[in-house]
């Protein structure tokens, strides 16, 4: 938690007005058994009416300036906690999107979510009780207290003693309860993860009939993380009952020695019943700092994942093997292998090839064969287990994320498009681009058309995860965000795949008349939309197993030939 306090530095006012005026609130609280016991002892004891009136008049007086406090408290807390958890929620957000794709992929998206959103709100629960209650609650046991002291010190030891023994019980629960209030956490991460899973593949389980499986995995973890929750509740239920049997039991004890005391003449009635009222006041702040603890367990375990969260480096650990190479290539992988986790097979291996400015590069292979991972080694996404890879003759390793990246356009293998309009879409390739601009990069991707149709135009809306749009009308609006940068590199990885072949072959040519003559990659399962490629890559379980041109691979690589024969045969895309 100490270092998520520098989220509070701009709210070091806040942080000191709220406890100070709960502190006033507390201390005017303190003043009221005192007003009880002169109405007792002066008031109706002596039969002195206007006595009665005045103190009366004094409770209400200090009722109401309690009350101011405890509204200026809460303003001031509950602001100064929402302005920590606003900028601890940007931090963490501009942390995460630095964060590598292995990273990402070690950390686990259901988990990044959870801290950003369950995780923050607990912690911004915690600091705004902490502000408010934290320094109140022992000022008025301790208070209290020495109240107490000033009454009677014999009586008084009776708070001395059950004060350490309430302190006993709740820091002892506290220390027994943050443990699990971590694994309660983790177990809501798994649920987290399996309904985000379900939720982005609800077509795929319902097509494979697999809802009662889902089901049931999702009862079997949602049954964890209840069994833990509830363990966790039974600790914590602990401390109410416990601190009221030491409560009462100091209760009785004042009571009986306290009725002693008042027979031998010793205190008065109205003190005695303003030591039970402190002892009332005890009890009532117990409580809260009961509850508050284990609300602040909770915030303690959220702010501990925050911070590893914070402390994780954006990117995993990796070497840059050589600075440069040829300047004049676009291009160059170096022996390059990857694996996506230390202990799996490589997802490639052994890659090396050079491209020159203004090649297209065509990849080709099975499904799983490593064709995307390449490609996202080009923008950094991933870097090489083994081996280098250059652009323009530097080490990508050697680039900034911007830098790198304001070099290449890239239309991922799964269409994305955002919630906003067609305009705010294509203006992610590029912000100050023109209207015309616009315009012509959904003509070069073959979006144009429709787009035209569209009443609104280029202001249409588009749903998230552009739902209201087909899958070939995405790829090309996808493909329109990248042209519209001019970029040094285009990358297309699949990118045409549900686009049928006349658009398809529009694309291709709208592509190869760009003036700007950008170095393309295109991956694709279909030859016809690579076989015009300068350099033709065919990968097979990861491995290079032929590069060349079309008509070379034809005779020389028997996979890209059975490719190649299995969609050019009878009945295939034909010629």
């Amino acid at each position: 938690m100490k270092k998520l306090l520098k989220y509070l530095k701009g709210y070091r006012k806040e942080s000191v007005i709220a406890p100070l005026f709960k502190m006033l609130e507390a201390l005017f609280e303190l003043m009221i058994p005192l007003a009880v016991s002169q109405i007792i002892d002066n008031g109706i004891g002596g039969g002195d009416t206007s006595r009665i009136y005045l103190m009366f008049a004094v409770m209400i007086i200090l009722g109401i300036i309690g009350l101011s406090c405890s509204l200026c408290a809460q303003y001031f807390s509950a602001k100064a906690a929402v302005g920590f958890s606003t900028a601890l929620r940007s931090s963490l957000f501009s942390h995460i999107q630095s964060f590598s794709y292995s990273r990402t992929d070690k950390l686990g998206t259901s988990t990044l979510i959870t801290r950003m959103t369950s995780d923050i709100n607990t912690v911004q629960t915690g600091v705004n009780l902490f502000l408010r209650l934290f320094m109140r609650s022992p000022f008025v046991v301790f208070g209290a207290m020495i109240m107490a002291f000033t009454i009677n010190t014999r009586l008084a030891l009776i708070f001395a003693v059950t004060i350490p023994l309430l302190a006993i019980v709740v820091f002892g629960i506290m220390l027994v309860s943050i443990p699990i209030y971590k694994k309660v956490q983790a177990k809501l991460d798994r649920v987290v993860a399996k309904t985000r899973g379900n939720y982005k593949g609800a077509r795929v389980v319902r097509a494979f009939n697999k809802e009662s499986d889902e089901i049931a995995d999702f009862e079997t973890r949602n049954n964890e993380l209840t069994k833990i929750q509830l363990f966790a509740g039974k600790i914590s239920a602990l401390m109410n009952p416990l601190t009221y049997v030491i409560i009462n039991l100091a209760v009785v004890l004042l009571i009986r020695n306290g009725a002693m005391t008042v027979d031998s003449g010793v205190i008065s009635q109205g003190e005695l019943v303003a030591l039970y009222n402190y002892m009332s006041q005890i009890l009532v702040e117990l409580i809260k700092l009961a509850s508050l603890i284990i609300t602040l367990n909770k915030c303690s375990a959220g702010a501990k994942r925050i911070s590893a969260v914070l402390d994780t480096p954006s990117d995993t650990d990796f070497e840059v093997r050589a600075e440069s190479s040829d300047d004049t290539l676009a291009v160059e992988f170096d022996n390059v292998s990857f694996a996506y986790s230390e202990s799996g097979d490589p997802a490639i291996s052994n890659i090396s090839f050079k491209v020159k400015r203004g090649e297209t590069v065509g990849i080709i292979g099975s499904t799983g064969c490593g064709k995307s991972t390449l490609v996202n080694m080009i923008p950094g996404f991933y870097h090489p287990t083994e081996g280098n890879v250059f652009i323009n003759g530097k080490n990508t390793g050697l680039y900034s994320g911007e830098e790198l990246r304001a070099k290449i356009g890239i239309v991922p293998q799964k269409a994305l498009l955002f919630k906003g309009t067609v305009r705010s879409n294509i203006l992610w390739g590029n912000e100050n681009a023109s209207e015309e601009e616009l315009w012509e990069a959904l003509r070069l991707a073959q979006a144009d058309g429709f787009i035209r149709e569209k009443a609104d135009g280029l202001d249409e809306p588009v749903k998230q995860n552009g739902s209201n749009f087909s899958g070939g009308q995405k790829q090309r609006l996808t493909i329109a965000r990248a042209l519209v940068r001019r970029p040094e590199i285009l990358i297309l990885d699949d990118s045409a795949s549900a686009l049928d072949y006349a658009t398809e072959s529009a694309l291709r040519s709208s592509l190869a008349s760009l003036d700007y003559n950008p170095t393309k990659f295109i991956v694709s399962q279909r030859t016809s939309s690579i076989r015009h490629a300068d350099l033709i890559i065919v990968l097979e379980d990861g491995d290079i197993v032929g590069v060349g041109r079309h008509e070379e691979l034809l005779e020389s690589c028997e996979t890209y030939l059975e490719i190649y024969n299995s969609q050019f045969s009878a009945g295939g895309e034909g010629k």
